[in-house]
Formats: structure tokens, C-alpha cells, sequence
């Protein structure tokens, strides 16, 4: 059955009940807006993934999605120090889409958000020429002031909690495969899961904020580019330790082999991991953090001293 084949009622019947409540839900889907309780400042950021453009349903189900768009979300909640309470859902698809796929959707936000008491309150259905997936995620601080990328301060530490690489690594192989032919080799469906359903480490946001933490952000455009985005905002410089970055380098390594790619070059550049990036003074690093360089004076990013010569990081419209 397709969409077109389902009033919009029915459609939402379909799927509504499968999405979960969430700890902070006061009022969910049903009524022109949704009610979420919260105690002080309440943290706000958006996403979309554009079919063909983020994910292709050749290779991603839509429960990948799902999961993927949540995901996505819930790190930029974490990388504020805040703690995810809520999220709102806006689709677009075309009428050929099949309904099947609208509720592995909800399914893949249900199984991103229920474990961390998150709620998918509500949304918006819409027809279009492909398929669109936009999220609003919602956090709350609980009286704890957000963790900015402004903060850093010469001589902190430069930390990061999660895994850098692997969605890049994955979507090389993936895209590999169909264009090229190329058979991923054993051992990368760990490379290629993370590309489709990463894993984020949402309670190190607030661990991080709890010891003190002077930046944070979530790395999505990669290491390089994001690291450079504290920099320019924190008015420092950020040198990495390559030797830091050996573990994630050396995970991905058959991988990039059989693509003759660098491997450094996607633990550097990819960024849909999304791993937490946080500076800390020294001392100061929770357990969920692996120290992977300093903070110093200047501007930019440099690699062991050195400038990295290649691309940064993803560009929304460079490519």
C-alpha cells in the first residue's frame, strides 16, 4: 500500500501510537501543538535529511532514518550539556512512498528515543518530490548554564566522547559498492551500521557540562571543521595529537585499504558519528572523554603543529 492510497487520517494512525511518550510529555500528539514540562531554560535545534542528499532508501530502511534523524538531533541537545526531553517530526514524501515506510520511520524514533525518555510529541505531514525528514529536538538545562563553543581557554584540554570515522568510512564502502563494484571487506558492517544508525554518546553532553566543561559542540561536518568552528569562536587555537586519533584510525584501516583511501582522512573530515567535541581545563576530564589534543594560543587547527592540507569537513553546498 502507498501513501496516496491512505488518507492523511488513516496515515497517522498508522503510526502515532508506535511513537513514545517521553518523561517530560505533558500533552502529545492530537491537538495543534504539543506541551512539554520543563524546569528553566529550555534548549531548541532543527535538522533535515533530504532524501538522495543524506540518505539513499537503497541503502537505508525506514527505520535507519528514523533512528538517524533522532539521533542527529539528540547530539546537538547533548553537545549544550542539556539533557533531550522531546522531539517534533515534519515528513514530506511523494504519494508513490510506501506507507510501510512511514511506520518503519516511526519505529526507528521510537527505538532512537524511548530509552532516553525522549518523546516524539508531535508534527506535520506534507506531499513533495522527495522525501524529507525534519526534526526539531527539544532539551532542558535543569538550571545549569549551556555549554557554548566559546568557552575554551588556553591551556584546557581537547577531548572527545564517541567515535570518529566509521558513518564515513561506512558511506565510502556503501557508495563504493554501488558505483564501483566494490565488495566491502569482512569485518565493515560495523562501518556501514554506523553510517545508517550512529550511536552518539548523549549522557556524556551532560557529564561533560556536570565537570566543567569551557566548550563542547557535536562533531557533524568532521573533526577538522568543527574543531575550527571552537577556535574561531573561542578566539584560540586547537593543535590535535595525531598519535591520540591511532585507535580510530587503525579500527578503519582494512577498510580504507580496500578503497586505497587514507584513513586519517576520514577520522579528521567525517562527521556523522556524531561524537562529542568538549574542552576542559586540565584535570578536569570525566571518564566518557579520551584527551586528543590542547588548547593554545593563536587561531585555526593544526595537527601535531602542522596545518592539515585537504578538505576540512563536510560543506552543505560544496558538494
Amino acid at each position: 500500500m502507498l501513501v496516496r492510497d491512505l488518507s492523511e487520517t488513516d496515515l497517522l494512525a498508522s503510526f502515532v501510537p508506535l511513537l513514545p511518550a517521553g518523561r517530560a510529555t505533558r500533552l502529545g500528539p492530537g491537538d495543534d501543538a504539543a506541551v512539554l514540562g520543563v524546569a528553566g531554560d529550555l534548549v531548541v535545534t532543527t535538522d533535515v535529511l533530504v532524501e538522495d542528499r543524506h540518505f539513499r532508501t537503497a541503502w537505508s530502511t525506514g527505520e535507519d532514518v528514523g533512528w538517524r534523524a533522532a539521533m542527529q538531533n539528540l547530539a546537538d541537545v547533548a553537545a549544550m550539556g542539556a539533557e533531550p526531553t522531546g522531539l517534533v517530526v515534519a515528513l514530506a514524501m511523494p504519494g508513490d512512498t510506501p506507507a510501510a515506510w512511514v511506520t518503519d520511520l516511526a519505529r526507528g524514533l521510537a527505538a532512537a528515543c524511548a530509552p532516553h525518555g525522549v518523546g516524539v510529541i508531535g508534527g506535520d505531514l506534507s506531499g513533495g518530490p522527495a522525501i524529507c525528514v525534519a526534526v526539531t529536538a527539544f532539551g532542558e538545562l535543569d538550571g545549569r548554564p549551556p555549554v557554548l563553543r566559546s568557552g575554551a581557554r588556553v591551556g584546557d584540554v581537547v577531548a572527545v566522547a564517541g567515535t570518529l570515522g566509521r558513518s564515513a568510512a561506512g558511506l565510502a564502502l556503501l557508495t563504493a559498492h554501488e558505483y564501483d563494484g566494490v565488495v566491502p571487506p569482512p569485518g565493515t558492517d560495523l562501518l556501514t551500521r554506523t553510517y545508517r544508525r550512529p550511536d552518539p554518546p548523549l549522557t556524556a553532553g551532560v557529564e561533560a557540562a556536570h565537570a566543567g566543561a569551557t566548550a563542547m559542540l557535536d562533531v557533524s561536518d568532521g573533526l577538522l571543521r568543527d574543531a575550527g568552528r571552537i577556535a574561531t569562536a573561542s578566539g584560540v587555537a586547537l593543535d590535535l595529537d595525531v598519535g591520540a586519533l591511532a585507535p580510530d584510525v587503525e579500527l578503519l584501516a582494512e577498510a580504507a585499504e580496500s578503497l586505497g583511501v587514507d584513513p586519517l582522512a576520514w577520522v579528521l573530515t567525517g562527521g556523522e558519528d556524531h561524537a562529542l567535541l568538549a574542552t576542559f581545563p586540565p584535570g578536569a576530564l570525566p571518564a566518557s572523554f579520551r584527551p586528543v589534543g590542547r588548547v593554545g594560543s593563536g587561531k585555526g587547527v593544526t595537527l601535531d603543529g602542522e596545518p592539515w592540507v585537504g578538505s576540512f569537513g563536510w560543506d552543505h553546498f560544496g558538494y
